[in-house]
């Protein structure tokens, strides 16, 4: 182990790969949009099964491509604390919701570490400060009482999680931005607010890009990976 390793965090390491991974990472990503178009064409088509089948393989075939491409450590429990969210989301009931909530909120809290001390613009943040406030004041009386503090809660910390992702370049932060659009339909949809035509269909759309967005924006760079190679070799 070199001596910038050795100062890294366990959590910010790369996952061990075998060599010679790249051909394995780009099937698993064919796969990652596979399912997700057959999701997607499923919610489409009014096909439930088809979701069922499809959404809980998501998140797993995303682990699956990141780890190829030596992804940190806290990127994979995001994306697994993702899954957790969309295995519970599946089920129909409060409390299954709030139990998934808990499990983005998990993953979100990962991301944030994860995203570090980087840059990012005072002016998008105070974007995000007004976006989080007009939403949660105009949801607020429309949303079941019992989920008004949690949903106030989890809003706060994905807004947070949406701002800091641009301090990973543009890809990440447009995965951060379509991430809280995709739980903004999901939040309008438990007030009863008039929804889009098929708004599952919109809401799982949003979600697995911005999934992927967030994950690939989080990747080490190739020309660092290649260093930290060489670095140890």
């Amino acid at each position: 182990m070199s001596d910038t390793e050795s100062r890294t965090p366990s959590w910010a390491r790369p996952v061990p790969v075998p060599e010679h991974a790249a051909g394995a990472g780009r099937v698993l990503r064919a796969a990652f949009a596979v399912a997700t178009a057959l999701d997607l064409g499923s919610l489409l088509a009014g096909w439930h099964l088809g979701h069922v089948l499809a959404k809980p393989l998501l998140m797993p075939l995303l682990v699956a491509y990141v780890i190829t491409r030596k992804a940190p450590r806290l990127l994979i429990a995001a994306l697994l604390f993702g899954w957790g969210g969309d295995l519970a989301l599946l089920f129909d009931a409060d409390p299954a919701f709030l139990v998934g909530m808990g499990s983005f909120a998990a993953g979100h809290v990962c991301y944030l570490v994860l995203f570090g001390r980087g840059k990012t613009h005072p002016a998008l943040g105070g974007a995000y400060a007004l976006a989080l406030v007009g939403t949660v004041a105009l949801l607020w009386s429309d949303l079941p009482a019992d989920l008004r503090i949690p949903v106030a809660g989890y809003s706060l910390l994905l807004t947070a999680m949406a701002y800091r992702s641009s301090a990973l370049g543009l890809r990440a932060g447009l995965g951060g931005a379509l991430f809280l659009l995709s739980d903004t339909l999901i939040a309008t949809g438990v007030a009863d607010w008039p929804q889009l035509p098929r708004p599952d269909f919109w809401i799982m759309a949003t979600y697995a890009a911005a999934q992927y967005l967030l994950a690939t924006g989080a990747l080490p760079a190739p020309t660092q990976a290649y260093r930290r190679t060489v670095i140890q070799d």
